[in-house]
Parts: structure tokens; C-alpha cells; sequence
């Protein structure tokens, strides 16, 4: 989040008017982030984020990532809740920029994430699989099907260690859901070396696992896929292959019958 774009009186108009906002009061430029402009808008119907998008997003993938908050939100998964315009439109034109709006969330990301917390994000990601699955009945031992595709700090906001609302739904892709409880460990619970912090590891797999049961394939299968995700991390970082290699080693191995217990 940050301001690229400035919005004049003519281009808040227009959204308010898009949006059917009523009683603004105040327009505020969010600083954070390089990415996007991001304004916050205080109306009578509430706070939202505005969101002009600077990097050729596609009103069809923004359909997508509403449609999805739409099911979650419906659910009662912590994400924000989109904001159609009075049309029925997922995105609007202002200031030659396509524009998004969703309900602001309360909280604040990590970067040193507590067991406590890790319990929680594991619990909101079973959740949101349970959710776009629509219950996994009668699904194969590695069920694949929607997935978030961001489940990274910056994505999840906290208040106090409980999950207040998962953001950025644009990643959303079919995979195998054990692929993605993989990142998601090796994001929230890897160490330098490549190793699962085993408490972590452990509280945010029984938070998964209070929602959604792993079956023994799945189990069998997830030391691998935490290989295959470590070493993806590591490159992404710049290790050397015989580093990225050592780490996925170690990672493989921390990945313990016990770390399924609950």
C-alpha cells in the first residue's frame, strides 16, 4: 500500500458516487507499502480501503479475488468485505487507475509470529479450505481444489494473537491443499537452517487440524512437500544450491511423526 496517484475532488466525487458512499468525511493517503495507492475512505456507511491498482490488474481477476471474499466473509472467515459498486461491478475507473473497495480491518501484521498466533493462522487456513472446498465430502487422500496462494505475514493482520483478517485474494489458484499448508508451515515456522520450529509447526498444524482432519496420505506426503517449498524459499533468497539443498534436507527431516499430534 502506498500513493502513486492522487485523487482530485473530481475522482473522490466519482467513487463516492460509484459506491453509493454518502456523509464522507475524511480521505486518507496510506504510506505503507510499494505496490498499490491505497486511500482510506471515513463515510457514513462505515471505513474502506480504496484501492487504485498501478500494475495492470485485470477486472476478471479482481471478480475472482471479490467472489472469493464474498464466500469467506459469508462464512465468517475474518477477510474484509468487498464493496460492489451500486451497480453490481467489482471495479470502477478514477484517475485512469482501476479501483477496488473492501471494509477496512483492524490489526496489524507480524514478522516474529507467537505459537499463539501460528495456532491461529493455522485454524483460519482450515477455514478458508473448508470454504472454498465447500466441506471436502468424499474428496481424494490429497484433495486439491482453490487455495489462497498468500498466506505470508504481510497478508494476515492480528489483533492480539487471534487472526482479525486476512487481505490480498488476487493469488488465489487450484493446488494440492497439502502444498499450500507446506508454505505456509516453512513461511510461519522455518528457520534459518531450513528446520520447522517444532512448537510452531506443531500448534499451527492443530489449529489446521481442528477444523480440517489431514488424512494419513496427506501426512505421508507433507515432509516432502515442505522439502519442495523450503527449497523454493531459499532460492528465492539467493542461497547457493548446496545451501538451498542443505536446507530443504533439514527441513524434510524436522517434519516428525509427532508434529501431528493434537
Amino acid at each position: 500500500m502506498a500513493v502513486f496517484t492522487e485523487l482530485s475532488d473530481e475522482d473522490r466525487h466519482a467513487i463516492v458516487e460509484a459506491y453509493g458512499l454518502t456523509g464522507l468525511s475524511s480521505v486518507i493517503g496510506i504510506a505503507d507499502g510499494d505496490r498499490e495507492t491505497t486511500y482510506l475512505f471515513r463515510s457514513a456507511e462505515g471505513e474502506f480501503i480504496v484501492t487504485l491498482f498501478e500494475n495492470g490488474a485485470e477486472p476478471l481477476d479482481l471478480e475472482r479475488a471479490f467472489t472469493t471474499m464474498e464466500t469467506l466473509h459469508r462464512a465468517g472467515i475474518p477477510c474484509p468485505e468487498p464493496r460492489r459498486t451500486v451497480d453490481g461491478n467489482a471495479t470502477f475507473q478514477a484517475a485512469g487507475r482501476l479501483v477496488a473497495i473492501v471494509s477496512f480491518v483492524s490489526g496489524s501484521s507480524t514478522s516474529d509470529p507467537s505459537p499463539a498466533k501460528c495456532r491461529s493462522v493455522g485454524r483460519v487456513m482450515g477455514q478458508i479450505h473448508m470454504s472454498l472446498q465447500g466441506g471436502l465430502n468424499h474428496q481424494p487422500d490429497l484433495p486439491s481444489g482453490p487455495v489462497y496462494g498468500a498466506l505470508v505475514f504481510a497478508n494476515v493482520f492480528f489483533l492480539g494473537d487471534e487472526v482479525s483478517g486476512v487481505i490480498n485474494f488476487r493469488l488465489r489458484h487450484d493446488d494440492a491443499l497439502i502444498a499450500e499448508i507446506a508454505d505456509v508451515l516453512v513461511d510461519w515456522t522455518g528457520g534459518l537452517d531450513g528446520g520447522l520450529d517444532w512448537r510452531k509447526a506443531h500448534v499451527l498444524l492443530s489449529g489446521y487440524q481442528a477444523i480440517r482432519k489431514l488424512s494419513a496420505a496427506e501426512k505421508a506426503a507433507l515432509p516432502a512437500f515442505v522439502l519442495a517449498s523450503t527449497a523454493k524459499r531459499a532460492a528465492a533468497l539467493g542461497a547457493r544450491r548446496t545451501s538451498a539443498s542443505e536446507c530443504a534436507l533439514v527441513a524434510y527431516h524436522s517434519v516428525t511423526p509427532d508434529i501431528f499430534d493434537q
